[in-house]
Protein backbone atom coordinates (compact mmCIF):
# COMPACT_ATOMS: atom_id res chain seq x y z
CA UNK A 1 0.00 0.00 0.00
CA UNK A 2 1.20 3.51 -0.80
CA UNK A 3 0.42 4.81 2.69
CA UNK A 4 2.37 2.11 4.53
CA UNK A 5 6.11 1.50 4.84
CA UNK A 6 7.28 -1.93 3.63
CA UNK A 7 9.41 -3.28 6.44
CA UNK A 8 11.14 -6.08 4.54
CA UNK A 9 12.50 -6.54 1.04
CA UNK A 10 11.90 -9.48 -1.30
CA UNK A 11 14.46 -11.57 0.61
CA UNK A 12 12.71 -10.92 3.88
CA UNK A 13 15.43 -8.64 5.23
CA UNK A 14 14.62 -5.49 7.14
CA UNK A 15 14.75 -2.23 5.21
CA UNK A 16 18.13 -0.67 6.17
CA UNK A 17 16.58 2.80 6.19
CA UNK A 18 14.07 1.70 8.81
CA UNK A 19 16.83 0.04 10.83
CA UNK A 20 18.83 3.28 10.75
CA UNK A 21 15.77 5.37 11.68
CA UNK A 22 15.02 3.05 14.60
CA UNK A 23 18.62 3.31 15.82
CA UNK A 24 18.50 7.11 15.61
CA UNK A 25 15.16 7.27 17.43
CA UNK A 26 16.45 4.91 20.12
CA UNK A 27 19.47 7.18 20.62
CA UNK A 28 17.27 10.26 20.98
CA UNK A 29 14.98 8.37 23.37
CA UNK A 30 17.90 7.35 25.60
CA UNK A 31 19.31 10.87 25.52
CA UNK A 32 15.97 12.37 26.56
CA UNK A 33 15.43 9.89 29.39
CA UNK A 34 18.99 10.37 30.66
CA UNK A 35 18.67 14.17 30.62
CA UNK A 36 15.28 14.04 32.30
CA UNK A 37 16.55 11.69 35.01
CA UNK A 38 19.61 13.84 35.71
CA UNK A 39 17.59 17.04 35.91
CA UNK A 40 14.94 15.42 38.13
CA UNK A 41 17.69 14.22 40.47
CA UNK A 42 18.76 17.83 40.98
CA UNK A 43 22.19 17.32 39.42
CA UNK A 44 21.91 20.53 37.38
CA UNK A 45 19.24 22.63 39.07
CA UNK A 46 20.78 25.91 37.89
CA UNK A 47 20.53 24.82 34.24
CA UNK A 48 17.36 22.73 34.48
CA UNK A 49 15.22 24.83 32.12
CA UNK A 50 17.70 25.06 29.21
CA UNK A 51 18.62 21.38 29.59
CA UNK A 52 14.98 20.32 29.55
CA UNK A 53 14.23 22.58 26.58
CA UNK A 54 17.18 21.22 24.59
CA UNK A 55 16.37 17.57 25.34
CA UNK A 56 12.67 18.01 24.58
CA UNK A 57 13.18 19.87 21.30
CA UNK A 58 15.66 17.23 20.12
CA UNK A 59 13.14 14.49 20.88
CA UNK A 60 10.42 16.53 19.18
CA UNK A 61 12.53 16.62 16.00
CA UNK A 62 12.92 12.83 16.11
CA UNK A 63 9.17 12.48 16.52
CA UNK A 64 8.52 14.81 13.59
CA UNK A 65 10.48 12.45 11.34
CA UNK A 66 8.21 9.60 12.41
CA UNK A 67 5.09 11.68 11.91
CA UNK A 68 6.17 12.81 8.43
CA UNK A 69 6.77 9.32 7.05
CA UNK A 70 4.20 6.78 5.93
CA UNK A 71 2.77 4.30 8.42
CA UNK A 72 5.07 1.60 9.72
CA UNK A 73 3.11 -1.65 10.02
CA UNK A 74 4.54 -4.77 11.75
CA UNK A 75 4.10 -8.12 10.04
CA UNK A 76 2.22 -9.47 13.04
CA UNK A 77 -0.98 -7.71 14.12
CA UNK A 78 -0.13 -7.89 17.80
CA UNK A 79 2.45 -6.19 19.97
CA UNK A 80 5.07 -8.36 21.71
CA UNK A 81 4.92 -8.05 25.48
CA UNK A 82 8.11 -6.27 26.61
CA UNK A 83 7.40 -7.08 30.26
CA UNK A 84 6.26 -4.91 33.17
CA UNK A 85 6.40 -1.17 32.69
CA UNK A 86 9.08 0.69 34.71
CA UNK A 87 7.89 2.69 37.70
CA UNK A 88 8.27 6.39 36.92
CA UNK A 89 6.51 7.71 40.03
CA UNK A 90 9.79 8.82 41.62
CA UNK A 91 10.75 10.67 38.43
CA UNK A 92 7.39 12.43 38.33
CA UNK A 93 7.60 13.37 42.02
CA UNK A 94 11.13 14.75 41.65
CA UNK A 95 10.10 16.82 38.63
CA UNK A 96 7.09 18.21 40.50
CA UNK A 97 9.41 19.21 43.34
CA UNK A 98 12.03 20.71 41.01
CA UNK A 99 9.44 22.70 39.04
CA UNK A 100 7.44 23.79 42.06
CA UNK A 101 5.86 27.15 41.33
CA UNK A 102 6.19 26.90 37.54
CA UNK A 103 4.84 23.39 36.92
CA UNK A 104 1.21 24.28 36.16
CA UNK A 105 0.12 25.88 32.90
CA UNK A 106 -2.93 26.39 30.70
CA UNK A 107 -3.23 25.56 27.00
CA UNK A 108 -5.80 25.21 24.25
CA UNK A 109 -7.08 21.63 24.17
CA UNK A 110 -7.22 21.41 20.37
CA UNK A 111 -6.17 24.45 18.28
CA UNK A 112 -7.99 23.04 15.24
CA UNK A 113 -11.28 21.69 16.56
CA UNK A 114 -11.72 23.35 19.93
CA UNK A 115 -10.90 26.56 21.74
CA UNK A 116 -11.36 24.95 25.15
CA UNK A 117 -8.62 25.83 27.62
CA UNK A 118 -7.31 23.07 29.85
CA UNK A 119 -4.90 22.98 32.78
CA UNK A 120 -1.69 21.01 32.46
CA UNK A 121 1.43 19.99 34.35
CA UNK A 122 4.91 20.18 32.86
CA UNK A 123 6.16 17.39 35.14
CA UNK A 124 3.27 15.13 34.16
CA UNK A 125 3.85 15.82 30.46
CA UNK A 126 7.56 15.08 30.60
CA UNK A 127 7.00 11.88 32.57
CA UNK A 128 4.28 10.71 30.17
CA UNK A 129 6.60 11.33 27.22
CA UNK A 130 9.34 9.34 28.94
CA UNK A 131 6.95 6.43 29.56
CA UNK A 132 5.83 6.32 25.91
CA UNK A 133 9.29 6.44 24.37
CA UNK A 134 10.71 4.02 26.94
CA UNK A 135 8.06 1.46 25.94
CA UNK A 136 9.30 1.61 22.36
CA UNK A 137 12.91 1.58 23.52
CA UNK A 138 12.34 -1.72 25.28
CA UNK A 139 11.00 -3.20 22.02
CA UNK A 140 14.13 -1.97 20.27
CA UNK A 141 16.44 -3.43 22.90
CA UNK A 142 14.68 -6.79 22.49
CA UNK A 143 15.48 -6.70 18.77
CA UNK A 144 11.91 -5.88 17.69
CA UNK A 145 12.93 -3.02 15.41
CA UNK A 146 9.71 -2.65 13.44
CA UNK A 147 7.54 -2.97 16.53
CA UNK A 148 9.60 -0.22 18.18
CA UNK A 149 9.17 2.08 15.17
CA UNK A 150 5.47 1.30 14.97
CA UNK A 151 5.00 2.12 18.65
CA UNK A 152 7.05 5.31 18.55
CA UNK A 153 5.17 6.51 15.46
CA UNK A 154 1.71 5.57 16.71
CA UNK A 155 2.24 7.01 20.20
CA UNK A 156 3.84 10.16 18.74
CA UNK A 157 0.70 10.87 16.72
CA UNK A 158 -1.71 9.86 19.48
CA UNK A 159 0.00 10.93 22.69
CA UNK A 160 3.60 11.94 23.31
CA UNK A 161 3.96 14.22 20.29
CA UNK A 162 1.32 16.60 21.62
CA UNK A 163 2.64 16.47 25.17
CA UNK A 164 6.16 17.06 23.92
CA UNK A 165 4.98 20.10 21.93
CA UNK A 166 3.21 21.48 24.99
CA UNK A 167 6.31 20.96 27.12
CA UNK A 168 8.47 22.76 24.56
CA UNK A 169 6.06 25.72 24.50
CA UNK A 170 5.99 25.96 28.31
CA UNK A 171 9.75 25.51 28.71
CA UNK A 172 10.43 28.14 26.05
CA UNK A 173 8.06 30.56 27.78
CA UNK A 174 9.66 29.94 31.18
CA UNK A 175 13.17 30.39 29.83
CA UNK A 176 12.16 33.55 27.98
CA UNK A 177 10.73 35.06 31.15
CA UNK A 178 13.84 34.16 33.13
CA UNK A 179 16.16 35.67 30.54
CA UNK A 180 14.15 38.70 29.44
CA UNK A 181 12.17 39.80 32.48
CA UNK A 182 15.19 40.73 34.59
CA UNK A 183 15.53 44.15 36.16
CA UNK A 184 16.88 46.62 33.61
CA UNK A 185 19.49 48.06 35.99
CA UNK A 186 20.80 44.59 36.81
CA UNK A 187 21.05 43.75 33.11
CA UNK A 188 22.86 47.03 32.39
CA UNK A 189 25.37 46.43 35.18
CA UNK A 190 26.01 42.93 33.90
CA UNK A 191 26.56 44.24 30.36
CA UNK A 192 28.97 46.91 31.58
CA UNK A 193 30.86 44.34 33.63
CA UNK A 194 31.11 42.06 30.58
CA UNK A 195 32.48 44.92 28.45
CA UNK A 196 34.96 46.00 31.09
CA UNK A 197 38.33 44.26 30.81
CA UNK A 198 40.31 44.68 34.04
CA UNK A 199 43.58 43.98 32.17
CA UNK A 200 43.08 47.26 30.30
CA UNK A 201 43.22 49.27 33.53
CA UNK A 202 46.25 51.53 33.74
CA UNK A 203 48.21 51.38 36.91
CA UNK A 204 48.76 54.70 38.77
Amino acid sequence: MDDQQTARDERGELDPQLVALAAHTALEARTFITALTEVAAGEAAETALPMLLLATTQLQAAGARLGAMVDVVPAERFEPDPGPEPDLDALRTNLHHLLSGVDDYVAVADPVLSGEVLAGSLADDLTAVAADIQHGLRHHEEGHVIEALWWWQFSYLSSWGERCALAVRVLHSLLSHVRLDADEEVVMEAELAALHDPEDDTQP
